[in-house]
């Protein structure tokens, strides 16, 4: 018999067994939550870290082409002026050779 109501009655080492076996899976779902939001966390910062630095070199490339291009234009400007100018002196030079 119990007494007066004064202490509550002990489990049996079965029961306190499990309640403690569930008290322990709860701490660790907790933890191993926590650590995959972290790691969540580190792996999106690394994402953004990696995009803002393609996003920087892909602006200085496209910067680089339109430079490059315009040097292109230039030297083909350039290369048609010296066609221009040597398909002319072979003209007058087998002109005087008629003469």
């Amino acid at each position: 018999r119990h007494g007066a109501g004064l202490t509550p009655p002990v489990p049996p080492p079965q029961a306190e067994e499990r309640i403690l076996k569930k008290v322990r899976r709860k701490i660790r779902n907790k933890q191993s939550a926590q650590d995959s939001r972290r790691r969540k966390k580190e792996y999106l910062d690394g994402l953004e870290s990696r995009a803002a630095a393609c996003s920087a070199q892909n602006q200085e490339l496209r910067k680089k082409v339109q430079e490059l291009e315009k040097r292109n234009g230039s030297l083909l400007r350039q290369l048609q002026a010296l066609i221009k100018r040597t398909s002319n002196k072979a003209a007058q030079t087998s002109t005087c050779v008629l003469v």
